[in-house]
């Protein structure tokens, strides 16, 4: 259950190894990958298990996962999206006051686009992992964890000291290898699981129908939002910042709307009946 807390002590610790300001650079970073992490993938299978717990049997149990499974994608992939293309805003929005500057911007941008990789996986993955529980079987998704902990570390440790003396890059950045290690080995961790239960109830995942409709959206919320980073360059770190991530959230709503994701047409529909329009 605390994978992604072991992982995450994993890369603190490698990254002491790294140049000065290494360690808080990536915990700047973490704390926003981390947060849908924690929103979405975790707070969804938590809410998941009792359901998929009640003995509904093989199909039953598929239909409940894969509308999970939605759910956390049309969540989770425009914040990938986000902090892979418009991370320096987002991180200028939170972070850059005092001595936080805009170097230091660049540098957890890049240690958030690494993230940014696995974020899909590792949400995906906790919800796979709630089946298992589901299931009664905790062995196999533990054994799953100790694979990914072990890779994240080797992958990690690999990228962020070879990956910047192979590339001539400063050797700050390679903490973005560092969560771009945890991000492939969270897609190994979550691969393996989705295999191992679609062998026990069938095949589960994402349609690709689905898929190619959201990610769609994001990237073309991802370039109205670039648009507004453009022309808003005059415009203080916290103002571009808010510009820029409310358009992007407001084109990705305007667009999945657009594409009829069904995830899009719930929540607006849940957002009309709390303000009390018809």
């Amino acid at each position: 259950r605390g994978v992604t807390q072991v992982s995450s002590w994993v890369d603190q610790v490698i990254a002491s190894f790294l140049p000065g300001g290494a360690v808080a650079m990536l915990g700047y970073a973490q704390t926003l990958y981390i947060l849908p992490i924690s929103l979405f993938g975790m707070s969804v299978s938590s809410a998941e298990l009792p359901e998929l717990s009640s003995g509904l049997g093989a199909e039953k149990l598929r239909e409940r996962l894969d509308t999970a499974l939605r759910r956390v994608a049309f969540l989770v992939v425009p914040s990938a999206v986000a902090f892979a293309l418009l991370g320096d805003r987002v991180v200028a929005l939170v972070f850059q006051t005092g001595a936080f500057g805009a170097e230091d911007v660049r540098i957890v941008w890049t240690v958030l686009a690494g993230s940014a990789v696995g974020l899909l996986a590792m949400t995906l993955g906790r919800l796979y992992a709630s089946a298992f529980w589901a299931l009664h079987d905790t062995r196999t998704p533990l054994r799953f964890a100790m694979v990914r902990v072990a890779l994240s570390a080797a992958l990690g440790a690999g990228l962020a000291f070879g990956g910047p003396r192979l590339l001539g890059l400063d050797p700050r950045l390679g903490l973005a290898g560092l969560t771009l290690g945890s991000g492939l080995a969270g897609w190994l961790e979550m691969l393996l699981l989705r295999r191992a239960l679609n062998l026990r109830v069938g095949r589960t995942g994402l349609p690709a129908s689905f898929s190619l409709r959201v990610w769609g959206a994001a990237f073309g919320g991802a370039a109205a939002g670039y648009g507004v980073k453009l022309v808003g360059t005059g415009l203080g770190p916290v103002l571009l910042g808010a510009l820029v991530c409310s358009v992007f959230a407001a084109s990705y709503g305007a667009l999945t709307l657009l594409f009829r994701v069904p995830e899009a047409s719930a929540l607006a529909g849940t957002i009309r009946r709390r303000l009390g329009v018809s």
